[in-house]
């Protein structure tokens, strides 16, 4: 069994901090908070906002990934955000139902979204430095694994306190805001201690500018790294509709069923249930990768998300759902903890937090797309159940250019 080196697990105990937030914020209770508020139409309309955070970040990634290249500058730029996003995830707390102030509520989320993912664009560009190329597969998914387990015990809590306090009251919920809060910086702290930049580009005079001269030269040559370009490509179709599942899910699922017919507690329960059983998941993917590669379990998750999606057409009950969230659970810590480690292995380590940078850029403007569509498709068609049907074409795209990638990728040779 392979042994962790300190910064490895330092790095790994971040996975396991900010996974809370995905499974608190993103997919479970900030939903069921925002579908309180009386004056908001559908819960379905939180894709719209998880659209705007996508933008947000979109343009910010690879401007700051490029400035962050520079020697000691990607810590600083990681602890920005990740207090951006443990400040505003607190700040969600403080705006009840009652005060039918959703927009204030959408204003903090989609600020705390901004803050978690601006800080994993520099904690992904972190496993160049802390893993070599031979590792990465691994730690990588260890990375996810462990983030889903772990994330049991805040979201366990807050279940708790949730029924404890009144499955349709909000200061549970809220309460578990904070809870979420303080996990993600508890486990932040060994990031902070251990991991350091090891590569990196020397500080050089007019930083900024010279900065966004590397980005654009990059840009304009990037289709010469042809491994990478065309990896992105594919990233950017599929990763679409995984991040519109994990943000949609619980919207998705109540628009379908109803209010009524859905049990919050279940929902939330099985939420619980899928993080468990994606761990072993995750751990497997990460293994069997070494065996058949990680481009060929990529494309078992890529085939394993289609059929969900077909399948979540057709569901009439509780039951369906948590079949269809152990499918989930399946492949998800899968595909992307293999997609990241397939990009790291493949840029030029000195310009890990550029080459994250377009990483980022091609999967959030992607996200972009998905909870849009699924939000538009019930619009248009008044049938939420279309909706997951609309992000189907994403991953048949996604797959067809991902199979002309080479099955072990090849270091990315720099343009100077």
């Amino acid at each position: 069994m392979m042994k962790l080196t300190k910064e490895e697990r330092s790095w790994i105990l971040y996975d396991c901090g900010n996974s809370a937030y995905s499974i608190a914020i993103s997919t479970a209770l900030l939903p069921v908070v925002f579908g309180m508020f009386n004056n908001v139409n559908s819960s379905m309309d939180l894709g719209y906002f998880n659209t705007l955070a996508s933008l947000l970040l979109a343009i910010l990634s690879p401007i700051l990934g490029t400035i962050a290249d520079y020697k000691d500058r990607k810590k600083r730029f990681f602890l920005f955000f990740f207090i951006m996003g443990a400040v505003f995830t607190v700040s969600l707390a403080f705006v009840p139902p009652s005060s039918g102030m959703w927009q204030l509520l959408a204003i903090f989320y989609v600020l705390s979204s901004v803050g978690f993912a601006g800080a994993n664009i520099f904690y992904d560009s972190f496993l160049v430095d802390v893993s070599s190329d031979e590792r990465m597969d691994k730690v990588s998914s260890k990375g996810y694994a462990y983030g889903y387990i772990s994330s049991v015990i805040p979201f366990g809590i807050s279940l708790a306190l949730i029924v404890a306090l009144g499955m349709d009251k909000a200061i549970g919920y809220q309460i578990g805001f904070i809870v979420t809060a303080v996990w993600w910086g508890l486990l932040t702290i060994p990031m902070i201690k251990h991991v350091r930049q090891k590569h990196y580009i020397e500080p050089e005079p007019k930083p900024v500018i010279n900065s966004f001269k590397r980005l654009a030269k990059t840009f304009k040559n990037i289709r010469q790294y042809r491994t990478v370009f065309v990896f992105l490509m594919a990233y950017f179709f599929y990763i679409d509709g995984v991040d519109t599942i994990i943000k949609m899910v619980v919207p998705y699922a109540t628009s379908v069923l109803g209010s009524d017919a859905l049990d919050t507690f279940a929902l939330l329960g099985i939420l619980l249930v899928i993080q468990i059983i994606a761990f072993p998941f995750a751990i497997l993917y990460g293994n069997l990768a070494k065996k058949y590669s990680a481009k060929a379990l990529i494309i078992v998750a890529i085939f394993t998300y289609t059929v969900v999606c077909i399948s979540g057409f057709f569901i009439t009950s509780v039951l369906h759902i948590f079949l269809l969230g152990a499918l989930i659970a399946s492949a998800q810590g899968g595909i992307q903890a293999l997609s990241r480690s397939y990009f790291a292995k493949i840029i030029p380590k000195h310009q890990s937090n550029e080459f994250f940078g377009f990483y980022n850029i091609f999967g959030k403007f992607a996200a972009i797309i998905g909870p849009g569509v699924m939000a538009l498709t019930t619009t248009l068609t008044g049938n939420p159940r279309f909706a997951i049907l609309a992000i189907i074409p994403l991953f048949i795209i996604g797959f067809i250019i991902f199979v002309t990638l080479p099955k072990e990728p090849q270091v990315a040779e720099t343009n100077g």
